[in-house]
């Protein structure tokens, strides 16, 4: 029974291809949206996390002012010194490596081309703290840190646009109105967690830059590294206590500096990624229940126009339950087909827009799973009706029929 059942549904469905086909575009549109915007949102959350933990492992970005962030600004409050980053390095268990970073702006002339790009200045510390690799050449000896030798390491954009593909260690680099020997090229990392490109600058001894670059000794930023396991608030706690009493602010004063621990970050955007790829995923299912209701009324036409095919078989002795058995079928398999074609379409979209939108493609199985399934339920919710109507059809009635 139940194979002559799921025969006929199937033969039904056949005899009118284009209807079957544009009663199940609301579900393939429904399921396709859905795990499209699943599998983006998750490739998107990836993307973030990776992002931020380029800017270092276990990183906490101590800079003046009290505003949290990239480009927060000092809004007046002192800028750090050497001797802070050295302190912290000193008087706190738990850390790693601590850089303290100054950084500013120049055109780079080199190879007769020029470009524009960040110039920071820092120690070896700042390749750890930033989990910075060398692609070719060598990081800075204790000599050239402590004089402030005229040397310096360039990112992978700088390389490209000044050198091209020829080595650019030994070469010459003008930073302003310095010359200085570029002794290494860092690799690649790419896009910032806030869309800075992370190659593009060039790297010098810190008192280099003081010195002869930008004629003072303010540090911008301290970047503090912390140990594997190491009790990330505690040793917050601990440098802010330190700088407070460095920066001789009273227990009244507020701080005017702050501590950004880049874990936090990486969660707070992951959270917010993921709830906005949430609230995607549930407008776009709301298709789904259109499709839903699009099966269901031509589901209802379908009756109307078999009414006689039902009769005939209701007066031939067919069961109630075996007319809606058929009926309900016709509804789950053009549901579930719509189910299966959306998973093949979203998968190919999610692929094209995980390319164009550079991020990773995360392949979901259970959301792919839990939309087929879905789709399925709503042949079986939606077609319940319309199948229950033919079955409680009067065969005599249903025989006058025309």
């Amino acid at each position: 029974m139940w194979l002559n059942t799921l025969l006929l549904a199937l033969r039904s469905i056949r005899r009118n291809l284009l209807r079957s086909f544009l009663t199940i575009l609301g579900i393939v549109i429904g399921v396709s949206a859905v795990i499209t915007m699943v599998t983006v949102g998750n490739g998107a959350t990836a993307a973030v996390q990776n992002q931020i933990s380029g800017l270092g492992t276990n990183l906490l970005q101590v800079r003046p002012g009290q505003r949290m962030g990239p480009g927060g600004g000092g809004g007046g409050a002192p800028a750090f010194k050497e001797s802070d980053g050295e302190a912290i390095a000193a008087q706190i268990g738990g850390i790693a490596a601590v850089a303290s970073e100054a950084r500013t702006g120049s055109v780079l002339v080199a190879n007769g081309r020029n470009w524009s790009s960040s110039v920071i200045g820092s120690t070896n510390d700042w390749l750890t703290t930033g989990n910075w690799k060398l692609a070719d050449g060598r990081a800075f000896s204790n000599d050239e840190l402590r004089a402030g030798g005229a040397v310096c390491l360039i990112g992978q954009t700088v390389q490209r646009e000044l050198f091209g593909s020829t080595s650019a260690v030994g070469a010459q680099l003008r930073v302003k109105a310095m010359s200085c020997e570029v002794i290494g090229t860092l690799a690649a990392k790419g896009q910032g967690a806030f869309g800075n490109d992370q190659d593009d600058m060039v790297l010098m001894p810190i008192k280099t830059l003081q010195r002869r670059i930008v004629g003072h000794t303010r540090v911008n930023t301290l970047l503090v590294s912390m140990s594997d396991g190491a009790d990330a608030a505690r040793i917050t706690a601990t440098i802010t206590q330190l700088l407070r009493e460095r920066r001789k602010l009273a227990e009244s004063d507020e701080d005017n500096f702050n501590v950004l621990d880049t874990k936090q970050l990486a969660e707070t955007l992951s959270g917010t990624t993921k709830i906005m790829t949430m609230l995607l995923g549930a407008v776009a299912a709301v298709s789904l229940l259109v499709g839903g209701i699009g099966i269901m009324n031509i589901m209802l036409v379908s009756v109307t126009e078999r009414t006689r095919e039902i009769g005939l078989r209701l007066a031939i002795g067919a069961l109630e339950r075996e007319v809606l058995l058929q009926f309900l079928i016709e509804a789950v398999v053009l549901a579930a087909l719509g189910g299966l074609i959306g998973i093949v379409l979203a998968t190919i979209a999610s692929l094209g827009l995980s390319a164009l939108m550079n991020v990773p493609y995360q392949f979901n199985l259970s959301v792919n799973v839990l939309s087929f399934v879905f789709s399925a339920a709503i042949g079986v919710l939606f077609g319940y009706f319309p199948a229950r109507r033919a079955a409680r059809l009067n065969p005599i009635d249903a025989l006058r029929h025309e």
